[in-house]
């Protein structure tokens, strides 16, 4: 198992003494979608299924507000459900983060989940907030909410009351249940996630995006997120490769070199 029982804190997630990459669309310190939404796995698996894709985050707010593909009930919420899609996601195929996901979501159906909470975790500071607490449960163990309280509490301060924080806290397990992290409605277990090859590649991606080495990636908060240790990490990263999502080079110290040249692909692919 890939579980690791250690305190996990934010900076398993983001070096402390090394920036992100702006460019790659990893937002650590704007959003808040779970304040109202959650990952909304339904939905953004609804539009990734659109043939051709759009070319333009103007051609998403088309198809969700004036087609409602998205099956919406009002002109409200078709509205509402574009803006939180676009904070979380961006829907911006030039944005490296989206386009990644996007040309990896037809690979493989049983990573989308992965591949999804991923994205909200470079996204949605709230839900990141909540990953320490939910990264350390043992397998079968319940959710206890204190912990994603205590989470937020220390990313958000007195910025939410009482009322908000609660529902992100419900907003954030819900998330968690969609990814597969978490089990059951009322009372939630942590059960363990299955990584892939392409999860793996998109989670090293991320972790370099946001300022680790290609050797740290490997340890990185990201790759934790896929319930996997260091060993099984670097094997899947093999796959990867074999499956031409990357480019990987291990030197005998033990030093990787990653090449994502070919995961990142051309923005104007569709």
């Amino acid at each position: 198992m890939g579980f690791r029982m250690a305190v996990i804190s934010r900076s398993e997630f983001y070096p402390q003494t090394r920036p992100y990459n702006k460019e790659s669309g990893l937002r650590p310190h704007a959003g808040g979608t779970h304040t109202s939404r959650t990952i909304m796995l339904a939905e953004i698996s609804t539009l990734l299924s659109i043939h051709p894709p759009p070319s333009t985050r103007a051609e998403y707010a088309e198809l969700i507000i004036d087609e409602n593909r998205l099956g919406k009930q009002t002109a409200a919420t078709r509205r509402l459900s574009y803006i939180r899609l676009g904070e979380l996601y961006s829907l911006e195929p030039m944005l490296p983060l989206f386009r990644i996901l996007r040309n990896l979501w037809n690979l493989e159906e049983t990573g989308r989940p992965l591949l999804s909470i991923l994205v909200g975790l470079a996204r949605d500071p709230l839900l990141l907030a909540t990953a320490p607490a939910l990264l350390q449960m043992r397998p079968g163990e319940e959710l206890q909410r204190g912990g994603f309280r205590s989470g937020l509490n220390e990313a958000a301060g007195e910025r939410l009351s009482a009322a908000v924080l609660d529902k992100v806290v419900r907003n954030t397990a819900s998330s968690w249940t969609q990814s597969g992290h978490l089990v059951g409605r009322t009372f939630k277990h942590r059960q363990q996630v299955t990584a892939t090859p392409i999860t793996v590649a998109f989670a090293l991606w991320i972790a370099c995006q946001a300022g680790f080495t290609d050797t740290e990636a490997f340890a990185s908060g990201w790759v934790l997120t896929l319930d996997i240790d260091q060993p099984q990490a670097l094997r899947l990263a093999g796959e990867a490769r074999r499956l031409r999502l990357l480019d990987m080079n291990i030197a005998e110290n033990g030093v990787v070199t990653l090449d994502f040249t070919r995961l990142v692909g051309n923005p104007w692919r569709r």
